[in-house]
Formats: structure tokens, sequence, C-alpha cells
């Protein structure tokens, strides 16, 4: 935060250089127009770097919204797969192994989804996978077929644990501090841009001015609710999983 500080001064500091060295050698003339060219270069700036971080705001959390909700169709769908895998291996680990895929899944829905929401999520999730993975290594295999299906089993349980590792950072990711507090302060700029430049709107012109602020409000607002993936609008739901744990039923049913 101070290098940023730094960083404004310093442009504020070159400019208020400029405009005096200008005015002691005499170049240009007075321009108190709120119509003039100063004022217009400014207008213009400001309201291009207002769309350029109100852009960035937006379509960040919006494409990080989309590669969590895939990266939860990858973490239930290995989970599926490894609950196929598992019909290979003897009846008593195949059974364990089911069970501890539906209660991660479950868990996942039930009780972490609700703190991903607040930018966390619940430990006990990637014991209950690392458990699932010393379960089945420790199987002793007797045959070609069951350590095949081991291989397998714990190639979908790698899957879904590195896709748990990826929804644990997009759980805590939003974009950077500065880039909100930019996009709040140069909208509040922009709104009141003319009356700095020295203009007074009166009557119906002032309608345009609170039209545009109602606006910009609302945007700034909204960048601010789409800060996190699994929270607001644009939250990424468990939809995923629950599915996963239907069709974990329609498997057992069927086999």
């Amino acid at each position: 935060m101070v290098a940023y500080a730094l960083a404004v001064g310093a442009a504020v500091g070159v400019v208020a250089l400029a405009a005096l060295v200008f005015r002691k050698i005499g170049k240009g003339s007075d321009d108190n127009d709120p119509g003039g060219p100063s004022v217009a270069h400014a207008g213009a700036m400001l309201s291009a770097l207002f769309l350029l971080a109100f852009a960035i705001a937006i379509i960040v959390p919006w494409t990080k919204a989309d590669s969590a909700r895939q990266n939860t169709q990858t973490e239930s769908q290995a989970a599926v797969e490894a609950y196929w895998a598992a019909a290979g291996l003897p009846d008593a680990t195949r059974d364990a192994v089911r069970s501890g895929l539906r209660d991660y899944v479950g868990f996942v829905v039930d009780s972490e989804w609700p703190l991903m929401a607040q930018g966390a999520v619940d430990p006990v999730g990637a014991e209950r996978v690392d458990a699932l993975r010393t379960q089945v290594t420790g199987l002793a295999t007797k045959s070609d077929d069951v350590a095949d299906a081991q291989d397998q089993v714990l190639a979908h349980v790698q899957d879904l644990a590195a896709a748990r590792a990826q929804r644990v950072i997009d759980a805590g990711a939003t974009p950077p501090a500065g880039l909100l507090l930019l996009t709040a302060l140069s909208g509040v700029i922009v709104v009141l841009f003319p009356l700095l430049a020295g203009a007074r709107p009166r009557g119906w012109s002032v309608l345009p001015l609170m039209a545009l602020a109602a606006m910009l409000g609302f945007g700034i607002y909204l960048t601010w609710d789409i800060m996190r993936v699994f929270d607001g609008p644009l939250a990424v739901g468990p939809d995923a999983f629950r599915a996963a744990l239907q069709e974990f039923a329609r498997i057992s049913g069927g086999v």
C-alpha cells in the first residue's frame, strides 16, 4: 500500500512540476474553461481508466468462477471413476473404498461447501482423501486383476486429490484489493468530475449525473459481490457432487 501511495504522489508531483515549469517559461495559455482541453483530456483518460479497472474486476471473477465450476466437475468425476474402478477389488476392500468415497462426497456437499462461501475449506476433507489413498495402497494384491484395479483406483483418487487442491485455491482466491479500490475510486471521480472541473449543473441537467452515479454504484457493488467464487451471484454450487452421489447409488444398485 505504501508503494501505491508513493506512485500516486510521484505522478501528481510530475503534473504539478510540469505545470509550474510551463508557467515559468511562458508556454501555453491559461485554461479555466470546464470544457477546455485540460478538462476534456483528463475526463477522457479517467473514463478509460475506470472502464479498464471495471472490466478487469468483472472478468477476473467471472473467468475464475467458470474455471472452478469445471474443476468441480473434474473432482466429482474422479470420485465416480474411482467408485467404478473399486469393483475390481476384493469385496471387503471394495465396500470400504466405496463407503469412503460416498462419505467424502457427502462431506463436501453438506459440511465443506458452506465454509467455501467464506473462503475456507475443512482440513478434514484432505484427511479423508489421504485415508482412502492409504487404504488402497495398503491392499495386498494376490492377482494381476486386483493389482490393475488397485492402480486404477489410486490414479482416480490422485486426480480427485489434485482437483481438491485446486478447489482449495479457488475458495480463497479474490481479485487484488488494489484493483477494487481503484475501481471504486475512479468511479467516484468520474461521477464528480464535472463538478470538480467547475461545471454547476442545474435542473434537468442533474438527472444524467444522478443516473450515471446510480449505474456506477451498482457496477462497483457488483464487483465486490462477485469477489468469491463460491459466494454471490456467480457462486459455484455443489451440483456436480450431488450428481456424483446419485451416480454412486445407481452403480451400487446395478452391481
